[in-house]
């Protein structure tokens, strides 16, 4: 039983043979440091320069070179400039595409190999110089360019000898382990003299052959470079992102250069935007009774006013005590009014007799007299008239017809659309001072001018206003907001806008830093409000370091 199956066994220990002989072969020197940085597939060789204002990325496109030039510090593409080239083929000119992004002739690109340029940058006031080192590999279907994450690509000698050497332990694999099996059946069919296992051997031999990574590279050399016809956005393990150019373009990425300035300390406090004390105002009744609209009716809500145009009318109303003490008066007066009629009527037969003093004194009694009972007579039907304290637009109307108004009700009230200030609410004593902002529940934002702060408390909260410097639109008395206010304290910390500031996967705060042309490195880092549009970065991230400002949530979205 041991010797019909000793061919097999020898043919299965020279198949485990090659297993472990190959990739013993392969390192020639080589070192098990730790692993390299991550790359990403594309589709041209690439090369990058930067200097303090321009970033440079030459990518090659078959027999032309794409140059993407913007500027460092804010990622912003630079269009209308000159750029001359001075490589393999001469010094050529390149062509703008009015986006930021220039093409040139290059047919030497079509030749593999190194090849140093160096290209002149003439835009406005800027002029400056930039050398790079653009690699163009072997056309080898086995062996595909890779860039790093700075968009340097590595298409150099090293990595086409590190494709052969992978191609020669595959070919050795299956060379060493399919000769191991083919060998065991050979011996299976001697030892078994039939003369029908040759042809199966022969069969086994061609379709092992047939299935060896030779054969497999050179049936997807076409499709390797028919495939890598476009630059991918991708995620590494370690989190940093590479985006080729063209995508920054399209996600209109911008940056900030990060620098450590003392500001002064913010506090946020909740706030409500309330009307200009000095443009608005209340319209009430001084006295109780009946509102009758005016001619022309009521005002509406919205509807313009000026000061001094009557809104509504009172009509008072009068009890059954007043009435009879009104009538009581009118009785005294009455009664008065002709004692002193008859007393006047006495004095002018007596003219000769009586002073001219005398006679004026009585005539002018009569008249007080007979006023006073005019105006008594007149009371119960003369109606109060409501007028506009100040000018603006009717906010809050409560002027209904019939409608007993109180002396405490608030009929009309008035506001000046364009003037608003804001109440917030400390529930610490703050030394707030200078500009303030206002964040609204929309994300809408408003400059204020600190007015002041009050002394006592308000529900355990010192009350303190804000004027509005712009009215934003949309805005309307009532509505809440934050106010972000500066204080005497001052902090240390980089200031970044809020956009550039997301929540990560695991609740922290993080932005993305760009290290290189092409490649973005999410950062965590502890930040405290510092305005409505900022916040403040006191750790996590060191100055002179370019973080994303605009297209940080795109970013974050790329896999």
């Amino acid at each position: 039983m041991v010797d019909r199956f000793a061919p097999f066994f020898a043919g299965f220990a020279l198949l485990l043979i090659g297993l472990i002989a190959s990739p013993l072969s392969a390192h020639e020197g080589h070192d098990h440091g730790g692993p390299p940085p991550p790359v990403s597939t594309t589709i041209a060789p690439r090369a990058d320069a930067s200097t303090a204002d321009l970033e440079l990325v030459a990518v090659a496109r078959g027999e032309r070179l794409e140059i993407f030039l913007d500027s460092f510090k804010g990622n912003e593409p630079i269009d209308g400039a000159t750029l001359e080239i001075d490589g393999p083929g001469g010094t050529t000119k390149a062509e703008s595409n009015d986006d930021g992004t220039y093409m040139a002739a290059a047919p030497w690109l079509s030749q593999p190999g190194t090849h140093d340029l160096a290209i002149t940058v003439i835009a406005g006031d800027l002029f400056d110089v930039v050398t790079l080192t653009l690699v163009i590999p072997q056309a080898s279907g086995g062996s595909t360019p890779v860039a790093d994450g700075g968009g340097l690509l590595i298409g150099t000698a090293w990595a086409q000898e590190l494709g052969s050497r992978l191609q020669r332990q595959d070919l050795t694999l299956w060379t060493i382990g399919g000769g191991g099996v083919v060998i065991g059946l050979v011996l299976s069919g001697v030892f078994r003299r039939r003369k029908t296992a040759i042809p199966a051997v022969m069969t086994a031999a061609v379709l092992l052959l047939a299935g060896s990574p030779q054969a497999d590279a050179a049936g997807s050399a076409g499709t390797t470079t028919r495939a890598n016809e476009r630059d991918i956005a991708q995620r590494f393990a370690d989190g940093s992102i590479f985006v080729p150019k063209t995508t920054q373009r399209i996600l209109a990425i911008r940056t900030t250069f990060t620098e450590n300035v003392t500001h002064r300390g913010t506090v946020e406090l909740p706030a409500r935007v309330i009307p200009d004390p000095t443009t608005s105002g209340y319209v009430q009744a001084s006295v109780s009774g009946r509102l009758t609209p005016p001619p022309g009716g009521f005002p509406q809500l919205g509807a313009r006013v000026s000061a001094g145009d009557v809104l509504a009318l009172v009509q008072p109303s009068i009890g059954a005590a007043d009435f009879t003490s009104q009538q009581q008066q009118a009785h005294e007066l009455d009664q008065e009014i002709m004692l002193v009629e008859r007393k006047l009527q006495r004095f002018e037969r007596l003219q000769s007799v009586i002073a001219r003093g005398e006679i004026e004194d009585a005539t002018l009694e009569l008249q007080g007299l007979r006023a006073r009972r005019a105006n008594l007579k007149q009371a119960p039907t003369a109606a109060e008239k409501l007028t506009a304290p100040v000018s603006g637009v009717i906010a809050a109307a409560q002027a209904v017809a019939g409608q007993i108004a109180e002396p405490s009700t608030v009929i009309f009230q008035i506001i000046d659309p364009s003037r608003y200030w804001v109440e917030a609410l400390s529930f610490e004593a703050h030394s707030v001072t200078g500009p303030a902002r206002g964040k609204f529940m929309d994300g809408r934002t408003a400059s204020l001018t600190y007015r002041g702060s009050g002394l006592a408390d308000r529900n355990q909260a010192i009350p303190i206003h804000f004027s509005v410097d712009e009215k934003p639109e949309g805005v309307r008395a009532g509505q809440l907001l934050t106010v972000l206010s500066s204080t005497t304290d001052e902090r240390a910390g980089i200031a970044v806008p809020r956009t550039s500031v997301l929540r990560g996967s695991n609740g922290q705060s993080l932005v993305y830093e760009h290290t290189n042309a092409e490649r973005f490195v999410p950062r965590e880092v502890r930040t405290e409000p510092l305005d409505g549009d900022r916040l403040l970065i006191v750790s996590g991230i060191e100055p002179d370091k370019r973080i994303v400002t605009q297209g940080a949530e795109l970013l974050n979205q790329i896999r």
